[in-house]
This record gives C-alpha cells, structure tokens and sequence, in this order.
C-alpha cells in the first residue's frame, strides 16, 4: 500500500475509534505493518500538576509490564527523559542505557531488544510518547529510509486519537480570559506585583487585581500563583 492510502487508511481508523480498545488494535496493527511486535502509546495530562493523570496501552509481554510497573522504571527509563524534553525520534542505542544496565537486560530477556521512540505535545499541553519495539533484527538505514516519514506521522495521528478519547477529562474552562487578563497574567509570571502590573499597564493596581480574581473564578484556581502556573501549563498565555 502506497504511503497515502496506508495514511487514510490508518487516519480513519485512529480518529473514528470509540474506545481504547479499538484505537489500540489499530495503533498495534499500524505497528505490524511497520515491522515491529510491539508497540505502547502513553498519554500525560497537563494538569494537575501534583499528579498529572496519565493514560497508558501497550502490547509488551504481560510478565514486563507488571515488573515495569512494581520496580517504577518509568522514573529511569531513558526513552521516557528523552520524550519529555525533545520531540525528536530516538533509536535504542547500547549507550542509551549506560545508565540504568540492569534495567535494559530486564527489558531484553522479555523480547524488547530493538526500538523506536518519539513524543508529541499539542496547544493545550497534552504530551504523548508512541514506542515501536521487537526483537531480533536491529532497525537498518534503509528500514528508517523507508519508514521514518510513516512512523513520524504515526506518532501525531495517535496522539490526536488519544487525546479525542479522552478530551473529557481535559480540565473545563467555563469561559475564556479576555486579552486584559491574559496580559495581565502574563505580566504575573514575569514576577510583577500589581502594583508594578498596574504601572506598566498604565491601569489602577485595584483594576489589576480585578482580572486577577477574573482569572482565579474562571480557571478555578486557589490562588495568583496557581492561576498564572495553570494558565501557563494550557496554553493560554
């Protein structure tokens, strides 16, 4: 199949999925049909940020994921470091787990041994990382050649699915800050107080003060600091 059909193809199927169960066998099957066994798609929430709720599917060996999960190797798991601070793709290299052997030869001995990885963000702050992985034959120059642009463009689709499923638990903005209480914020984060706000704006610092509880009403926040950090983390300064 040429690449613009596989991608309609894959893209109907993703986005029209009901439920995770369905988007995970496209997802695994889309997977397949680029060479691997293996394939696991986390999706983390912006907010809150104490503990962020995070959506997680994947097909590895049911023996890996519950050790993955009791030895909390998702805190040394270098693909995951690397996803939160790049959105390049990234290839299992030896030198990728220098750091953490044991955990590498534990992922190994259950048939993880050759993989890709790549994270996506979208406007409001939802991140997502897609993992390929299989064992035997290690990933080839003309195999990326061939697949890059594919699984690249898997990596958004599947982000923008997930995310369709889960848009309800997004948190609920009742309405949106005006552009006075967005500068206002702004000039917030930027370490003003009103008053300094108020001088800058040319405004009165109660007139700050009055977006300000705006804002705090409108995003649901306890306080200035919560507000401006939240406002921030969804992408709305």
């Amino acid at each position: 199949m040429n690449l613009f059909d596989w991608q309609k193809t894959v893209l109907h199927a993703l986005l029209g999925a009901p439920n995770e169960a369905e988007f995970f066998k496209v997802l695994s099957r889309a997977a397949g049909e680029l060479g691997f066994d293996y394939c696991a798609y986390g999706m983390r929430m912006p907010l809150p940020l104490s503990n962020p709720k995070v959506f997680m599917l994947n097909n590895y060996p049911t023996e890996w994921q519950a050790r993955y999960a009791a030895q909390n190797y998702v805190a040394i798991d270098p693909t995951v470091a690397h996803g939160s601070r790049s959105i390049l793709p990234l290839l299992w290299t030896e030198q990728l787990f220098d750091n953490c052997r044991p955990f590498w030869e534990e992922a190994r001995e259950h048939g993880l041994e050759v993989g890709w990885a790549q994270s996506s963000y979208d406007a409001m702050g939802v991140g997502g990382l897609l993992t390929l992985a299989r064992s035997g034959e290690p990933i080839s120059e003309s195999e990326m050649a061939a697949n890059s642009m594919r699984m690249s463009w898997l990596v958004q689709v599947a982000h923008e699915g997930m995310r369709r499923l889960h848009v309800s638990t997004m948190p609920a903005i009742e309405s949106p800050l005006t552009a006075r209480e967005v500068e206002v914020l702004r000039w917030t984060a930027d370490g003003k107080t009103s008053s300094e706000v108020g001088q800058i704006m040319n405004i009165t610092e109660r007139t700050v003060n009055f977006h300000v509880n705006n804002s705090l009403e409108k995003l649901g926040a306890v306080n200035k600091t919560a507000c401006v950090i939240k406002a921030a983390m969804l992408r709305l300064l």
